[in-house]
């Protein structure tokens, strides 16, 4: 089709190369981590599915989605209700659907729904400005609700996440200053709150946080506190950053993630086995390529022919920044552990699933951007 290849034409293959290019990282690191394991195997599978998926976002307009916000919306709040109810834990978090050896994490999928939503809500609602704080309950409500449930789960990292990429899309607005101060205002506030029910209620305080997420905080603040129990993790991760060095000890030479020195080696912590093996010039490679990516993106948005794939962009760029800073630095001790996985490097059916449908939408939003309005 004319149509077809005329779009085509833009798409942004720098960013399909940057994927690629993670991809062999993700190969090499999970293997080196689960070298007698199906892991790699199952990551390159994954891998198939998403370009599969990537592929068909490509092919379908990106406004298409603003027909199918709601009731998108509304199956996502519909899933992770039901994970609080049928579902299991897993490392304390009621988060994933398990179909036999098969999981799902609905949240995962429900950050996109949430970003499209949002983006949809604030094109529709032009460039008229927030005057009053109050005027901004649409955003708290749609944000709000899958927020709450996510943090019913327990999972604070990926709550976090929402909140990264609801504050990046409200800056892209223009949401006035004073309001972000007030957000502030409130969160150093349930900070005080949280502090002082620690100190005279830590009963209350521990249903609200908990054990093993202040455990978490705390071997961060000092890890050498407790080095075998909640500081080990952070440990051990260290050790395996710092024995990298400049060039690393090799390929599949690495003793951290090979023995399991580090858990989740090929999950949240996959960073610190590849900055082991390919050390400092390696895994400066990898943030290059994760600056590179977010670069694209940006561009992408800044062209875009509507306000509505500009913020779409602008929620994507929020949620893999703050994914990225937090994932690299809880494994280098300067972000408190939070089981965040590492964009299309960790392990995991539904993140790369997820980060693909969110390349997918970029990559449409780039097609389509206004260099094509003076096409003939």
């Amino acid at each position: 089709m004319e149509f077809s290849k005329r779009y085509f034409k833009y798409l942004d293959y720098w960013i399909i190369f940057i994927i690629f290019s993670l991809g062999i990282f993700s190969y090499l690191g999970i293997l080196s981590a689960k070298p007698d394991s199906s892991f790699a195997l199952k990551q390159i599978i994954w891998y198939g599915i998403g370009f599969f998926v990537l592929i068909v976002m490509l092919l379908i307009d990106y406004e298409v989605l603003i027909h199918f916000t709601y009731v998108l919306y509304g199956i996502g709040l519909f899933l992770l209700l039901v994970l609080l109810f049928v579902a299991g834990k897993t490392k304390g978090i009621t988060g994933w659907f398990e179909f036999g050896s098969v999981k799902f994490q609905p949240s995962e999928l429900m950050k996109i729904i949430t970003i499209i939503t949002l983006a949809n809500y604030l094109n529709k609602r032009g460039e008229r400005p927030f005057e009053r704080f109050v005027d901004l309950y649409p955003i708290f409500l749609i944000v709000g609700a899958p927020l709450l449930l996510i943090l019913l789960q327990p999972d604070l990292g990926t709550a976090l996440v929402f909140i990264s990429l609801t504050l990046s899309m409200m800056l892209v607005y223009g949401v006035k200053f004073r309001h972000f101060a007030i957000l502030g205002g409130i969160g150093s506030l349930g900070i005080l709150v949280l502090a002082f029910l620690y100190n005279f209620k830590q009963d209350i305080f521990f249903k609200i946080i908990e054990e093993y997420q202040w455990h978490r905080l705390t071997s961060f603040i000092d890890p050498s506190s407790d080095p075998l129990g909640s500081g080990y993790q952070v440990t051990q991760s260290l050790i395996a950053v710092g024995s990298g060095m400049l060039k690393g000890v090799g390929l599949h030479q690495g003793r951290q993630g090979r023995y399991n020195w580090v858990p989740e080696a090929h999950t949240d912590f996959i960073f610190s086995v590849l900055s082991e093996e390919l050390g400092f010039i390696g895994s400066s490679l990898l943030v290059l390529l994760f600056f590179l990516l977010i670069y694209r993106v940006v561009r992408i948005g800044i062209e875009s022919k509507d306000r509505f794939g500009t913020y779409v962009a602008a929620g994507i760029v929020g949620m893999w920044v703050f994914t990225i800073f937090e994932n690299i630095g809880m494994t280098i001790s300067i972000m408190p552990i939070t089981g965040i996985p590492l964009p299309f490097v960790s392990y995991g059916g539904s993140s790369v699933l997820a980060n693909f449908i969110s390349a997918g939408l970029i990559l449409n939003i780039g097609m389509r951007r206004k260099t094509l309005m003076f096409d003939s």
